[in-house]
């Protein structure tokens, strides 16, 4: 376990706040201890009130905020007194427990205090940390877990019984009294929980975070089950795109709304899905209770979607008959699945909510896998978990986030993504909460968009082998494909019929045409199964209605993309896919658009560069934001019951018109 604390950085954050906020970032820089905004910190400090009175104020990490980036307004700063008063208290709801904590606040903009406060108020040291560290969650996951840890740190720690976060737990720590009945201890276990170091400076209680967590790991690698042996495993093979589309359709049923779902076939993934004993292992339950709420449970092991739904029922009926109305809030879907052929899945209402997912199994892989080696894992009894998935505080803060962005959990590739159009279209569908797929020739796309909701990839949208490697991707990613933006596509220089070549008009059709149509074919077995139902929106050209003189390659190029359009409408209409086109004309900010394209199309009307831009019915400027826009509307409810249209983008056209 790397101790990170420099004493040249220390320096630069004087101060009690300013020290927390120091040492609750070299803890949340460690995943072995903290994940995803999980652990929690705390310091009690003075400080004066608007009257220039001297209170004692608990600052504890607030909702939202991750140890590893958190700042001094990231925490919540309570006022002690009234914290140690509630602790007092025999009986407080957890809702009840987290009015009375907002009211404790100085600071109303404040974020809203964790839930542990009151217990981080109770331990008298002016420091507290808590990490769910891999190594002590192992040991206590393992079996005798409670022995283990005994004979690990003897008297250095209070061990703890599992108890529900909240209220209860306050209660059942404050009648520990650690501070009396083991005066010498440096820290707290919490069985399937975690683990609690204090000390009079931020230095103290993290060197003692540090120096515990450090004693489990020699205990591990002491029991040869520190370095995760190597395991047989069989490499996935063939193409996995159909089936993971089809799978997602499942589990986005089984929840009753879109899921992105990405799949990882390395080895570390299909060696932990293959074992023997996996079924076993796996469906014992999560880690510890904390991550019960991004994992959904327990995870799906190798099976059918509906036997999954099946074998719950009588789970789901038996949780019913103790907390029936918890189960009003039920989604019975889960955020992991363990396949021997698609190996880990993970899901999410979005890609970075599914990488979570996958993160925190990986986590629980390696405890697992210790665990087993130790003689065994052993995980809290489903009840226990239940409890937590469906906390009324957790359920509250999912009613806090409001309702989810309209293509939440859905999934849209879209060509000629680097620039113009297809860029635009990118950010649009991004803002509406989609997971996005862009494919360009240009390498530029790869770094267009640093986030996990992003996937760039170069492509030659001519080379039908290099789509079916992008469908594919795009399947392992997120899971498979909801809507399609056909936009790449070129406008070569103006020629007359009489001079243009075969080549040139073989060229424009196989880029404007020809790849729309190999692309089309590859996505359509993944549109079928869109959970909402597929929808694709093809870019088309004022010049189908309205050809202009000079293009007839890319007149022709997008009159015929159009008619695929249509003819695609009218068959993929029982597939539940949508097939819409628009026509925009005059979009000058796109790759297709050079300064000496502009200046010859601007004089052969005897225009300014200005003038021809906004050479239109409305005297308005058509920019690729707007085309963006309408593509991504299109995608939407508003034209839930619209296929086969054909809508202008142009500022109105007279020769349109």
């Amino acid at each position: 376990m790397q101790n990170r604390w420099n004493d040249q950085d220390a320096a630069a954050f004087t101060g009690p706040l300013a020290q927390r906020v120091y040492t609750s970032r070299l803890l949340g820089a460690d995943p072995s201890l903290v994940l995803h905004g999980g652990g929690n910190t705390s310091v009690k400090a003075a400080q004066k009130n608007i009257f220039g009175e001297e209170e004692t104020i608990l600052y504890v990490k607030g909702s939202g905020w991750d140890l590893a980036t958190i700042e001094a307004p990231g925490f919540s700063p309570c006022r002690l007194p009234t914290l140690l008063k509630l602790a007092k208290l025999s009986e407080l709801s957890d809702t009840d427990m987290a009015r009375e904590l907002l009211v404790s606040m100085t600071n109303p903009a404040a974020p809203a205090p964790s839930v542990e406060a009151i217990l981080h108020a109770i331990l008298p040291q002016t420091f507290v940390d808590h990490t769910h560290a891999d190594a002590i969650i192992t040991l206590t996951n393992s079996v005798d877990g409670e022995a283990r840890i005994r004979e690990v740190f003897g008297d250095q720690v209070v061990i703890v019984p599992y108890v529900m976060p909240g209220f209860k737990l306050v209660r059942a720590i404050a009648a520990l009294d650690p501070a009396r009945a083991a005066p010498q201890a440096i820290g707290m276990v919490l069985l399937n929980h975690g683990i609690f170091s204090w000390g009079e400076t931020a230095k103290e209680s993290y060197d003692r975070m540090i120096d515990l967590v450090d004693l489990a790991e020699d205990y591990l690698k002491r029991k040869s089950a520190w370095t995760l042996p190597a395991a047989a495993f069989r490499p996935a093979s063939g193409t996995l795109a159909a089936p993971l589309a089809a799978l997602r359709k499942g589990i986005s049923t089984l929840a009753g709304f879109p899921l992105i779902l990405s799949a990882h076939t390395d080895e570390v993934a299909l060696a932990f899905t293959q074992r023997a004993n996996v079924a076993l292992v796996s469906q014992q339950g999560p880690a510890t209770p904390d991550h019960v709420i991004r994992t959904k449970r327990v995870p799906l092991v190798g099976r059918e979607v509906a036997q999954y739904a099946q074998d719950y029922k009588a789970y789901f009926d038996t949780q019913a008959a103790r907390s029936p109305q918890k189960l009003t809030m039920l989604d019975a879907a889960p955020r992991v699945i363990l396949d021997p052929e698609l190996g880990l899945v993970a899901l999410g209402r979005s890609a970075a909510d599914a990488a979570i997912a996958e993160d925190i199994y990986r986590h629980t892989i390696e405890i697992i896998t210790r665990a087993e080696t130790l003689g065994g894992y052993r995980a809290l009894p489903v009840t226990d978990l239940f409890d937590m998935e469906y906390w009324e505080l957790e359920q509250a803060k999912l009613k806090r986030q409001g309702a989810p962005k309209a293509f939440a959990g859905e999934v849209a590739l879209v060509t000629g993504a680097a620039s113009g159009i297809g860029k635009a279209c990118v950010v649009s569908l991004l803002a509406r909460g989609a997971a996005v797929v862009g494919l360009d020739l240009n390498p530029a796309i790869t770094e267009l968009h640093k986030r996990k909701d992003f996937l760039g990839l170069t492509c030659d949208v001519t080379d039908e082998a290099a789509l079916a490697t992008a469908i594919e991707q795009a399947a392992r990613r997120f899971g498979g494909l909801d809507m399609l933006v056909l936009n790449a596509g070129i406008f070569p220089a103006s020629r007359p019929v009489a001079e243009l070549s075969s080549t040139e008009w073989t060229r424009v059709m196989q880029i404007n045409l020809d790849a729309n149509l190999a692309l089309m074919r590859l996505a359509h077995p993944l549109l079928k199964l869109a959970p909402r139902g597929g929808r694709v929106v093809v870019i088309g050209s004022k010049n189908v209605p309205a050809p202009g003189p000079g293009q007839s390659a890319y007149s022709a190029s997008k009159a015929a993309l159009t008619q695929l359009a249509r003819v695609a409408a009218l068959e993929w209409g029982a597939d539940g896919i949508r097939v819409n086109t628009l026509h925009p004309n005059a979009v000058f900010d796109t790759a297709l658009w050079t300064e000496e394209i502009l200046q010859k199309r601007a004089a052969s009307y005897g225009l300014t560069v200005e003038q021809y831009k906004t050479n239109n019915v409305l005297h308005v400027e058509v920019t690729s934001r707007d085309v963006a826009e309408l593509a991504a509307e299109m995608c939407g409810p508003l034209f839930s019951k619209t296929t086969g249209a054909q809508v202008p983008v142009d500022g109105g056209n007279d020769r349109v018109i």
